[in-house]
């Protein structure tokens, strides 16, 4: 039995030899596929192929790469035009930028803060989700599948525009008395609180004025019967309420911080209205230095004021430029600036109209230049003195007639 289990270890030494030279090379053994093996340590990649790798995808990442993360934060830099450019160049950066995430939604939410589009909503919040109740999903489906593309372009294109009869950019005709023109924006007064690090600035240009028009701001979309009204004609701010309808009662008071333009001359030029944090004032420029540039709010734009105006929503910047090359090229006089002369403890509810009123029929010519976040002068002080409150107002009620600033006040 010894010499048979010899035999066979001799057997099986002379196999093993047969087969030592399969190992005999450095590595064999582990250069060996082993099923067991796998997953557990992964393969090294043969020399020169890792720095090959490195090496190209250091020097050209693709998009999907940049997608991860670094593009949407590239993309908040760039404007309007530059965004359609991107959607034109590829299909991946058109899906990026518009996304729940993408730029296009950034670009609308900083464009358009403060402001809301009747029956559309604010930007970020559309009105179909408001009426649902759905204002907690902003994170969720539903406006996953918003177009904000669309929808940015649709604001750019409306919100700078007067709603029915009049539709569009620029008034020509007032078919009626007392005729007023509401724009299609409103401002969100809730959102444009004391919180809120910037503002809406609205700007008119008046070509063609027959008789008398005002800019106003009104609280009728929440049920109330108040308004805020500068004349650019006789330089001063006008606050009523109205607490009768028949026979029509109207309450209110009036301050002027700015003189009145030269006897025999209506006013033409540029007026505007910005609020922020609470406040409102009101901005005007004359043709032809009809104003007084002595003034105590007048200055002379200089070129903070012209870098600022320049970059004003970009929802309305091309149309600023089309405005400037087609009007007449008349000298204009200083900005002049009633400052913050009135707070919103007038207003009722959220939600604030800019109007325009016109006293009679006539010919008229006023369409909207700017949208913007800035107005052309600094406005940081309150006109009454910065006592604000009521202090230099002077009180008035009438029925049926409109109010008459008395002279002195015009002369003032």
């Amino acid at each position: 039995s010894f010499r048979v289990l010899r035999a066979r270890m001799s057997s099986v030494d002379a196999a093993m030899k047969a087969h030592h030279g399969a190992f005999k090379a450095v590595g064999a053994f582990q250069a060996a596929a082993r099923p067991l093996y796998a997953g557990a340590v992964c393969r090294q990649p043969r020399p020169g192929q890792a720095a090959s790798t490195t090496r190209a995808g250091s020097e050209h990442p693709t998009l999907a790469e940049l997608a991860e993360g670094p593009y949407f934060v590239l993309a908040l830099l760039l404007d309007a035009a530059t965004l359609c450019c991107a959607d034109a160049a590829c299909r991946l950066l058109r899906q990026l930028n518009r996304a729940r995430i993408g730029p296009w939604r950034a670009l609308g939410a900083r464009v358009f803060h403060g402001l809301e589009l009747e029956r559309e909503g604010v930007f970020e919040q559309p009105a179909v989700d408001l009426e649902r109740g759905e204002v907690g999903c902003v994170g969720g489906r539903k406006l996953a599948r918003i177009d904000w593309k669309g929808r940015f372009h649709h604001f750019r294109a409306d919100v700078p525009t007067f709603c029915a009869p009049f539709g569009g950019p620029e008034i020509t005709t007032v078919a009626h008395p007392d005729e007023v023109a509401y724009f299609r924006c409103r401002l969100c007064t809730d959102i444009l609180d004391d919180n809120s690090s910037s503002g809406v600035y609205l700007e008119v240009e008046v070509l063609a004025n027959p008789d008398n028009l005002s800019m106003a701001v009104v609280d009728f979309e929440a049920g109330g019967c108040s308004s805020v009204t500068f004349s650019p004609d006789t330089g001063a701010v006008i606050r009523e309420r109205k607490v009768r309808e028949a026979p029509r009662k109207v309450e209110g008071a009036y301050i002027q911080p700015l003189p009145t333009v030269p006897p025999g001359r209506r006013f033409h030029g540029l007026m505007g209205l910005y609020l922020r944090q609470g406040r409102l004032a009101f901005f005007r420029r004359c043709d032809g230095g009809a104003g007084s540039a002595a003034s105590s709010g007048a200055a002379e734009e200089g070129p903070e004021q012209t870098q600022r105006r320049s970059g004003s929503r970009e929802g309305t910047e091309d149309q600023r430029a089309t405005s400037s090359n087609t009007s007449p090229q008349t000298d204009m006089g200083p900005w002049e600036t009633t400052g913050f002369i009135s707070d919103l403890g007038w207003a009722e509810g959220r939600r604030l109209t800019p109007c325009l009123a016109f006293r009679d029929e006539g010919a008229y010519r006023v369409r909207v230049v700017c949208v913007g976040s800035q107005p052309p002068l600094a406005s940081d002080r309150w006109s009454a003195d910065s006592q604000g409150g009521d202090a230099g107002w002077s009180g008035f009620d009438w029925e049926v007639g409109a109010p008459t600033i008395p002279e002195a006040a015009e002369a003032a």
